[in-house]
């Protein structure tokens, strides 16, 4: 008699955390199955560090075959979950179909980057949300530096050393922390660049930074920013974005080269296409994380309304907190559907948050203790150390060297501007060359990602992080003419996990637009076989090169909310 198929869709912190428990428990009584769209588990916490050159991108991903030696890892992204026939439907990289059964399905997809019906957004805006953004970003501002340090024309100058961020919660936070101590970097010391004034903005429509977290960590990250020179806007946020720059709901227009979105995520939409029970795009599941009606089926993390037992007629938020914890529920109770242990609903309690402000500079309540200053920095890049599954030691001694070393203001190019549209299905991957048929993509690490096999949550790390979905044949491929790339072309938000994203509720046209397409080809409702749905934005500076096979408009795609806490 063959042994049981556990199938998790999704390798973030939920995810992750399901299959290495799951490895344990159900060793020799069943086969785990892990289906992701990449071999790594992200770190999203630590992603702003990639991006401002502190770390170097491969220490912030966990290597899923390394780490869970008894899971069977499969590199896709879920297209279809058919329920009544128990199997998941899939794409792999190469473009090949394939087909998963399964006796128990562990749905952990995570979220995706929230777009709101701003014009000018999808196409001069990236998110921050997976490693090749972060990538992007770190080549981008450097690129920007140099230009503006090449030209005479001190407008260029000025919006070349101009960089807005959209959103004050965690990502948002974080970024422009790191990246001003980045630009200021890149300046100083350099005789030629002797009057450049790097300008960050940090914008958001709530009346404080942070404003899910407590006021006085709030004021603590304020304080901090204003005093290293960002420029911190609350109660406003862009009403229009173009090449040129960015027009505020004040109706200041801010010239600028750089729109980093980092407004928040949305549940993956692999959730509602199941056509289940729904709360604000979350799979609504009891407290043993069993999806009512589907004994067979479980849900947890961003892709999940979990009940909050603390807190009745409530729903757990979307942080990687909860992610990581619902992890190791699901994973006790699925085994106790094949006859391990006892199932247990899911209760929590908060252990804090952290927010990394850059150097030695942080805000943190562990266990309800506020700190800050240098106090703050250590607990909170203790807290990393103790949730990362691997390279600890690799990112302790990136620490310590960048604390004894200037950093290096190289830009590679190895991701473009086409590669990483805000508008993506999923940002764990970059955009490849096209394909002639779009690509459906597997449940890719939501719920932010980071966390360790039992080591403890990682304090306010952000949840949801990538998700399973379809993404439309991206561009033709040819080698890239030299010349400049994307010039207002930044990276964006993680929710860490942050991760995950930042809620978008207190940004204009919080509800996630009405009128933009969802991707399509991946799940029911999509577009039929063979069609192509519309790959993302257009007016790109550093565009992909032409193909005359290629005739798949570039349309904006709308996408995410609240993983980010």
């Amino acid at each position: 008699m063959s042994r049981p198929r556990i199938v998790i869709v999704g390798a973030g912190f939920a995810g992750y955390r399901t299959a290495r428990v799951l490895s344990r428990k159900a060793r020799g009584k069943a086969d785990v199955v892990l289906l992701n769209p990449t071999d790594y588990f992200l770190y999203l916490p630590l992603l702003p560090q990639v991006a401002a050159g502190i770390l170097e991108p491969r220490r912030v991903t966990v290597s899923l075959s390394g780490t869970l030696r008894h899971v069977r890892l499969v590199l896709g992204e879920a297209g279809r979950i058919d329920l009544d026939a128990r199997s998941v439907h899939y794409t792999d990289p190469e473009g090949n179909e394939g087909t998963l059964g399964y006796d128990r399905l562990v749905l952990a997809a995570g979220s995706v980057n929230k777009l709101l019906p701003i014009p000018g957004v999808a196409e001069h805006a990236h998110g921050f949300r997976g490693l090749p953004e972060a990538l992007y970003l770190r080549d981008h501002i450097t690129r920007q530096m140099e230009l503006a340090a090449s030209t005479d024309d001190r407008a260029t100058r000025a919006a070349r050393c101009t960089f807005v961020v959209v959103g004050a919660g965690y990502t948002g936070t974080e970024v422009a922390a790191q990246g001003k101590m980045f630009t200021d970097e890149l300046v100083r010391g350099h005789p030629l660049r002797r009057g450049m004034r790097p300008r960050w903005l940090l914008l958001d429509i709530a009346d404080r930074v942070l404003s899910e977290l407590d006021e006085r960590l709030s004021r603590t990250a304020g304080r901090v920013l204003r005093r290293r020179g960002v420029e911190v806007r609350m109660g406003t946020s862009v009403r229009e974005a173009t090449s040129d720059g960015v027009l505020l709901t004040d109706g200041e227009f801010v010239a600028t080269r750089t729109l980093v979105w980092c407004v928040g995520v949305r549940p993956d939409p692999l959730a509602a296409s199941l056509g289940l029970p729904l709360e604000r795009g979350r799979l609504l599941v009891e407290p043993t994380l069993r999806v009512p009606g589907r004994p067979e089926v479980f849900a947890c993390g961003d892709a999940a309304a979990v009940p909050d037992l603390e807190r009745p007629g409530q729903y757990t938020p979307m942080t990687a907190q909860h992610a990581w914890r619902q992890g190791r529920t699901a994973a006790r109770n699925v085994a106790a559907s094949l006859g391990v242990g006892e199932a247990r609903p899911y209760r929590h309690r908060d252990l804090g948050f952290a927010v990394d402000l850059g150097g030695v500079q942080a805000a943190a309540n562990p266990l309800g203790v506020p700190l800050s200053g240098p106090l703050a920095g250590a607990v909170t890049r203790g807290y990393h150390l103790a949730a990362l599954p691997g390279n600890r030691v690799r990112v302790a001694a990136d620490w310590m060297l960048d604390s004894l070393l200037p950093r290096q203001g190289v830009q590679l190019g190895l991701v473009r501007s086409w590669a990483v549209p805000l508008d993506t299905a999923s940002p764990e991957p970059a955009r490849s060359p096209a394909r002639s048929a779009p690509r459906t993509r597997a449940g890719a690490g939501g719920d932010g990602e980071a966390g360790a096999g039992d080591a403890p949550e990682p304090a306010g790390a952000r949840g949801g992080a990538g998700p399973a979905r379809t993404e439309p044949g991206p561009e033709p491929a040819k080698n890239q003419p030299g010349g400049e790339p994307a010039r207002n072309q930044p990276g964006g938000e993680p929710a860490r996990n942050q991760p995950g994203g930042e809620p978008a509720k207190n940004q204009p046209g919080a509800e996630p637009a009405t009128n933009r397409p969802e991707p399509v080809a991946r799940r029911s409702g999509g577009a039929p076989r063979g069609e192509h749905p519309s790959p993302g934005p257009v007016k790109r500076d550093d565009p992909p090169p032409d193909d005359p096979t290629d005739t798949a408009a570039d349309t904006p795609a709308g996408t995410p909310a609240e993983g980010d806490s």
